[in-house]
Order: C-alpha cells, then structure tokens, then sequence
C-alpha cells in the first residue's frame, strides 16, 4: 500500500490505536519514522518500539504506554508541517508546547530532535509534529 505522507500515517496509527486501547502498533518503516518512535521512547510517550525486517519494506512496531488509570499516554498527537504547506522555524521560533508540558519534533540538519534540544543546540528546521 502506498502512503503520501508516512508521518501522518504514523501518528494518525498511534492515535487510533490508543483510543482503542490496543497494546502495539504496525506500520511500514521509513528512517525518519524510526527517529521519531526513538523520540517518543525517550519522552516516555511509548513503552518501546522495534524495526522487523521483512520484503519488500521492513515493518515498524510500536507498543504503546498506558497509565495507571488505562488512558493513553498521549492525549494529543497533530501533524504541523504537511506536504501541501511545509512549515519552517528558525532557533527562536520553534514552538513550545502547552507550555513546556508536551514538546514538538523538529527535523533539523542534524538529524530529527526535539524541540527543546534543537534550541538548545541553536538550530531551526522543519516542524515536524507536536505531542502532548
């Protein structure tokens, strides 16, 4: 199946498998992809994710983190930049999230971090999405 835009799929995935409360998730595996499920492992958004290598295209699998109360880690997952209207931020513009509470993914020229860490290493790029 091809996909326009993987990112979107991505979290538009994650978001309907939490809603229905299903431990993991599968998706065709691009770079780019697996640099953000590393992100939302290391905010602690997801318990763990992993690449399975199979032809054509390999598969990313993505186990998805409850809390105590069973409701989803993430409560909102939006796309910024899309393929019709790609959105740029310099170091001083790259947005905070619920004040600080969420962050926001960025594609910079050195590799897809988090909004935070692309200020603080004084880079811009693409906006990537946000996650709360």
């Amino acid at each position: 199946m091809s996909v326009n835009d993987p990112i979107s799929d991505m979290l538009t995935r994650i978001r309907n498998a939490g809603m229905a409360r299903q431990s993991e998730t599968t998706m065709p595996s691009t770079k780019v992809l697996v640099a953000i499920a590393h992100i939302l492992k290391e905010e602690g958004y997801i318990e763990n994710f992993h690449v399975v290598e199979q032809r054509p295209q390999n598969k990313l699998v993505v186990n998805l983190r409850y809390g105590a109360d069973k409701k989803h880690s993430i409560k909102e997952i939006k796309r910024v930049s899309k393929p019709g209207l790609r959105v740029y931020a310099g170091k001083d513009d790259i947005p905070r999230v619920r004040s600080g509470l969420g962050i926001a993914i960025v594609s910079t020229p050195q590799g897809v971090l988090t909004g935070y860490e692309a200020r603080r290493r004084g880079i811009g790029g693409e906006v990537l999405c946000t996650v709360f």
